[in-house]
């Protein structure tokens, strides 16, 4: 059953060999098994179904959330040969009916659709007319409500166990944490199947977080020094600010396009087409844009703001690096950040079990952030994964962080914030202790407390780190019910006592007295040979050629590391060609002579 599988890798998608817990996955799901896959994003996931769908009689039911993602998969596997459908609202009557008369006559491989249409009593009476190949819920940590990104539509899938016992089911994510997983299990009745948990670490991806000085000069000084012509996903808080960090990057010189819920459905649509199909577009959003994004080359993704979860940051930055090249994970926050977050969940209808959880998460987030650890590390810790060994690739690592003795630090600010009232914010807490001449200071004559001018040890930008960190540390709490003012937690009183001794880091930013080293961009694609590298950008340049006059992305013809090997190795025949990584018979065929002649071209000249 297997040797059919590999055959299908091999001659349908252009692989020799399976990756990771791919083949044992494949097998489960073959043989009648269900499963709950945890992979990363970019670790081959929608192989460990969509190879199953062609191996086993009958058509695979992809159920997933967005009509992108469903329309881009679609694309991407027509391209392969293989026989796939989606049925959404972007639809109109005839085509529905259309892709309806062709599930039921068996003539798919393999149908997209949306857990709401899924459900609906007709489309169940369809399906029961079908032979149904299996069942794969994409995204399934939507159906959690401890995850990032739930969807109650997700809870109502459970059912399917019952009215189609003998279909596999097969649950997959790229992000959830321990209480997800169960609750996944739990709500779409997989307890019987096998969890197949792979590892999450994406070692192309480079991680960095630095505290807000002038986020849009660092933003800048990012891009300008690393990703010039690149595609990417800048990530904003608000709609407002989305719209305007957009327009902002235009006036720079970069092609930038806003994406938000408030924009109108046809601009958000054609920005993101834009986006899909064009090579060097940096897409400013919301979270509202990205699930299931299968655009490979994204060379980074930075945050602007603070997400709301080490799972929604994990998510967002898996969307750069999927073809396994090098790629940047960048992200500037500050204590405003936390504010804000802090504020949005408590003003939330949600239970205050829900607050409590949202809470804990944003907490673990902050750890992160202000860490001295390798990041990696701290991000793998936080999925339950151990890496023995720093990852060397990410600030922390490239840029070593110091810690020192902040208990005289934290004493003279907690200090500050209990002898001001407990109604100020850091700016404030700053002015006085540095001694400050400001209005606001003046009018509570806060010039004549015991705290002014006491904290001349530190630059404004230190004390920014030392409060943000005080908080991380659970030292100190933001009242958000008021004006965002810091208050002092129970966990205060030993530190002030002298009780309890407190390390702080010194940010590399703010660090006085020596030089700061950046780490030296990677180019997604290092060709040693400068031919190589002309024909990389001649094959590029047909690929966008074909795309355009289809329609499609460039990526759903070739990846870039396809083209890149083609450069490398410059095969001169088909058979040469059909041994490169994700060339399949279909691709072989189409585009095989297209390629070769660019490359038969530049070998000649």
């Amino acid at each position: 059953m297997i040797r059919d599988a590999q055959e299908v890798l091999s001659k349908v998608f252009g692989f020799e060999a399976f990756r990771g817990q791919q083949q044992d996955i494949i097998e489960e799901v073959v043989g009648g098994g269900d499963a709950l896959v945890l992979m990363p994003t970019g670790g081959g996931k929608s192989l460990c179904y969509q190879i199953p769908a062609l191996c086993r009689p009958g058509t695979g039911v992809v159920i997933s959330p967005l009509i992108a993602l469903m329309q881009d998969q679609v694309e991407s596997l027509r391209q392969l040969g293989v026989q796939a459908a989606a049925l959404n609202s972007s639809l109109d009557y005839h085509t529905a009916s259309e892709v309806e008369r062709a599930l039921v006559a068996g003539a798919l491989d393999l149908i997209y659709v949306a857990p709401e249409r899924l459900l609906t009593p007709g489309f169940l009476r369809l399906l029961e007319r079908c032979e149904i190949a299996l069942f794969a819920i994409d995204e399934a940590h939507c159906v959690s409500q401890w995850g990032h990104d739930f969807r109650p539509e997700y809870r109502q899938l459970a059912p399917l166990r019952a009215r189609f016992p003998e279909v596999p089911r097969l649950a997959l994510t790229a992000t959830a944490d321990g209480p997800t997983r169960r609750d996944i299990l739990t709500q779409l009745e997989l307890t019987e199947g096998r969890v197949f948990a792979a590892s999450f670490d994406r070692p192309n991806i480079r991680y960095r977080v630095r505290p807000k000085a002038n986020p849009r000069r660092q933003l800048k000084a990012f891009l300008e020094a690393e990703h010039r012509g690149d595609a990417g996903i800048v990530y904003c808080l608000s709609r407002g600010k989305v719209e305007d960090t957009a327009q902002w990057l235009t006036a720079e010189g970069f092609t930038a396009l806003p994406y938000h819920a408030g924009l109108d459905k046809a601009v958000r649509a054609a920005n993101q087409d834009r986006f899909l199909k064009e090579e060097a577009v940096v897409m400013v959003a919301t979270i509202a844009f990205g699930m299931g994004i299968d655009k490979p080359d994204v060379r980074f993704v930075a945050h602007l703001d603070l997400p709301k979860s080490l799972e929604a940051y994990y998510q967002e930055t898996g969307r750069a690096g999927r073809d396994g090249l090098a790629a940047n994970a960048w992200m500037t926050y500050g204590l405003e950040d936390l504010v804000k977050l802090r504020q949005l969940s408590e003003a939330s209808a949600a239970p205050d079990e829900q607050k409590r959880i949202e809470r804990q998460k944003l907490d673990a987030l902050l750890g992160y952030c202000e860490t001295v650890r390798c990041r990696r590390q701290v991000l793998l810790d936080y999925f339950g994964e151990t890496l023995a060994q720093p990852c060397g690739n990410c600030d922390t690592c490239l840029e070593p962080v110091t810690s020192f003795d902040g208990t005289e630090a934290a004493q003279k600010a907690l200090s500050c914030v209990y002898r001001t009232g407990q109604i100020f914010g850091a700016g404030h807490l700053i002015d006085v202790l540095l001694g400050g001449d400001t209005e606001r200071i003046r009018k509570f004559r806060h010039q004549e407390l015991s705290t002014y001018g006491i904290g001349g040890d530190f630059g404004r930008e230190e004390w920014r780190s030392i409060f943000r960190q005080l908080v991380a540390l659970g030292l100190v709490t933001v009242d958000v019910e008021g004006h965002g003012g810091l208050r002092l937690t129970s966990e205060a009183r030993p530190v002030l006592r002298g009780e309890r001794r407190i390390e702080l880091r010194r940010d590399p930013a703010t660090a006085r007295g020596r030089a700061r080293t950046a780490a030296k961009a990677r180019a997604p694609v290092d060709f040693e040979d400068p031919a190589a590298e002309a024909l990389f950008q001649a094959l590029r340049g047909l690929r966008l050629d074909l795309a355009k006059r289809q329609g499609v992305p460039p990526y759903v013809i070739f990846h870039d590391s396809t083209l890149a090997e083609m450069a490398r190795t410059r095969p001169s025949r088909l058979a040469q060609l059909s041994g490169i990584t994700g060339i399949g018979q279909a691709k072989l065929e189409r585009y095989g002579e297209d390629f070769l002649a660019v490359i038969n071209a530049q070998e000649a000249g």
